[in-house]
């Protein structure tokens, strides 16, 4: 065992011209306005900040009306780590402010990571893939308090692991355990997957059996889904994943997977946009433009049967 230093046995100079009290005072939670360059991002934050409208209506509001509701802060090093509020950090500086209205409370890291989810947690709209990683790391964080190691992401979908922490996590959560259980498991996608998940172009449940795949089968999924221009059904993301257990899933097969006819696919009829953009106002659902399109086409059709009376 190393001997101590001298430095580590002198009492520091804040002890001894400080009083307990203002010690104490000092850790306590305050509000205060810290300059903007002293606040660092938390790490591996889940939640985006998306320079989006919202953000620009943000921005205008904190330049006529200031920051409503302050941030939350925690004391780090020589400046504060953000837990809440990192999108009214960044409309501060759209805004063209200099400091931002802070709540510095002391927090430990885990203490700090079940805040910061649960404040993120409200918003409107979250993608899957923020309450993936966000779900694991608040689970994490609990179980570390409660002096449980963190386990990897590779328990099955509605099997037991961590009971205690999962239902308290749950309870406090608007998600149930076996949905929460899902978005975890999303975590195991390569980003490409994750991000199609996002786009609504994957859906939960077949997402979830392809988080069982390597890497390696991950990303030739990838490719065959961009050659043959489809994404797997569920059944088909099932059917990969036992072929994956058995040691037998690759390019070759994946291919002959996503080629089968599924029970309720439809022959599509595709047609280039810029072909029929020209109509329609920027921004208009597909939905809607289908649906013009077939009334039109009724209308032309009813015309060429009058004209032929």
């Amino acid at each position: 065992m190393a001997k101590p230093s001298v430095a580590d046995l002198l009492t520091p100079l804040d002890d001894l011209f400080t009083t307990q009290a203002q010690r104490d005072e000092a850790k306590r939670e305050h509000l205060i306005d810290i300059p903007l360059d002293e606040i660092s991002d938390f790490p591996d934050h889940p939640f985006k900040v998306r320079m989006d409208e919202d953000m620009t209506d943000l921005a205008d509001s904190i330049k006529s009306h200031g920051v409503l509701v302050p941030a939350l802060v925690r004391p780090v090093g020589d400046g504060y780590q953000m837990v809440a509020g990192h999108r009214r950090k960044a409309a501060s500086e759209l805004a063209g402010a200099e400091t931002l209205p802070c709540i510095v409370r002391d927090m430990t890291d885990d203490e700090a990571i079940i805040v910061m989810v649960d404040s993120n947690l409200q918003r409107e709209k979250i993608l899957p893939s923020e309450k993936a990683f966000a779900y694991k790391m608040k689970l994490d964080a609990m179980r570390r308090q409660a002096g449980r190691p963190p386990k990897n992401n590779s328990v099955p979908v509605g099997q037991n692991f961590g009971q205690t922490s999962r239902e308290v996590l749950a309870e406090k959560s608007p998600d149930s355990n076996t949905q929460i259980q899902r978005y975890i498991r999303l975590t195991s996608l390569t980003p490409e997957l994750l991000s199609l998940v996002d786009e609504n172009k994957i859906a939960m449940r077949p997402a979830v059996e392809l988080s069982y795949l390597s890497p390696d089968e991950q990303a030739s999924l990838c490719e065959t889904m961009e050659s043959e221009d489809c994404t797997p059904s569920h059944a088909q993301a099932i059917k990969m994943r036992k072929f994956s257990e058995d040691g037998k899933l690759n390019s070759d097969v994946i291919l002959s997977i996503m080629q089968e006819e599924k029970p309720n696919q439809v022959e599509q009829f595709k047609m280039p946009k810029d072909r029929i953009s020209r109509f329609f106002a920027p921004g208009t659902p597909a939905q809607k433009i289908e649906d013009t399109i077939v009334k039109a086409l009724e209308y032309y059709r009813k015309r060429q049967r009058d004209m032929e009376r």
